[in-house]
Formats: structure tokens, sequence, C-alpha cells
């Protein structure tokens, strides 16, 4: 059943990953804050990966965060119970399943990310897209202050000059003048991050 988010543009959130080693390489389950709490900063700034990775038998625990979402709404395939931990007081939901490239992902590298969800973004919002060298767009579903503790929405117009970019490629900040849906719901997200660890998900043809 698909359940609908209402307006998330701007919200905050958190993530804590729990990774393990799978058949293919290490793979993370992805705990998020988002709808729960907006991942209170107080908690979130006492959290310990080692001391998470420990209490959860994790090979390793990743903190991912904060961040603040850029799509208009996501709509969620959801089938039975949600699985539901705790992190230093902050109540998260697992929310998908990461293949990840290498224990600590290089930028642009690709992920492949088992969300079952469909992100929307309306119509007269912005959106910042990467271009990589084939002519792929690549649109930004978070930003981070996970490096950068003051990046704000009006920082991300002027990106272009702060990234480090692979040869060949892009970015571009636009207005839509039609709503944009990036479905992944019976398919792998690709998602990649920049070097301040913004997150983008490929556009399928």
């Amino acid at each position: 059943m698909a359940e609908q988010s209402g307006d998330v543009f701007g919200l905050r959130y958190g993530e804590v990953l729990l990774v393990r080693m799978g058949d293919t390489g290490p793979e993370a389950a992805v705990y998020n804050s988002f709808p729960l709490n907006d991942c209170p900063a107080e908690l979130w700034d006492s959290l310990n990966a080692e001391a998470i990775a420990k209490d959860t038998g994790a090979v390793a625990a990743l903190l991912n965060g904060p961040r603040y979402w850029l799509m208009s709404g996501i709509e969620k395939d959801v089938s039975g119970p949600q699985d539901t931990m705790s992190f230093g007081g902050i109540d998260m939901i697992q929310q998908a399943v990461v293949q990840l490239s290498s224990m600590n992902p290089a930028p642009y590298s690709v992920n492949k990310v088992d969300r079952k969800a469909t992100f929307i973004f309306d119509a007269g919002r912005p959106v910042f897209e990467l271009i990589d060298q084939e002519g792929k767009h690549w649109v930004m579903q978070t930003w981070s202050q996970t490096i950068d503790k003051n990046l704000s929405l009006d920082d991300l117009f002027g990106l272009a000059g702060r990234l480090h970019l692979p040869t060949g490629w892009s970015y571009q900040a636009r207005t839509l003048s039609n709503p944009l849906r990036v479905d992944t719901t019976a398919r792998d997200a690709h998602v990649t991050q920049d070097d301040l660890a913004n997150s983008y998900s490929l556009l399928f043809d």
C-alpha cells in the first residue's frame, strides 16, 4: 500500500545506517527519523557511531545528517509493520536498504538503494541537478549539513563554484515548470553524493 506524505520541502531529518556484509559486499539498513521527529540537534550531536555499532551488532554504524528534504512529497510503498529503533533518544524507522559501493563511499560514486518510494518535486519549486558525462541528470533529493554545518537552501543556487566535479560533469539550478517524479517503487534507486555530502537520485529514462 502506498502512503503519501504531506509537504516535506525543507524539513530536517537524520539517518543512522547499520552496516553488515552482504553476499555482494557491504550493505546498510537505513533508519530515518522522518516522520517521527525532526532529529533534535542536542540528541543528534551526542550520537556515537562506534557505540551504536557495538550495541546493535553491526559491522559499523554511519551517521548521515542532519539533512533537509528538497522534494515536495513522498509516496512510500508500505507492507506490514515497520522496524523502529531508538538511537540516543531519537526514534527512527527503517526506510531502506542500501548496497554500498564501499565501506566509505567516495563522492560521485553510485550506491543502489531499495526504498520502494516515489519522490515528487512540485512545479514552481527549484531543483538542483548534476549532469554527468553521459548527459544523465541526477536531482538533489536532500541537502546536508554533515560537512558544512551552515549550508542553507539559498546556498544551493551557487553551489557550482564550490563543488569539485568529475571531468565532464556540470551542476545547474532551475525552477520546474512541470512536476517531476522519481519513481523507484519497482527498482533500486541510484544515489550519489557530491563532496559536500548532498544526495542526488538518478532520473531514469
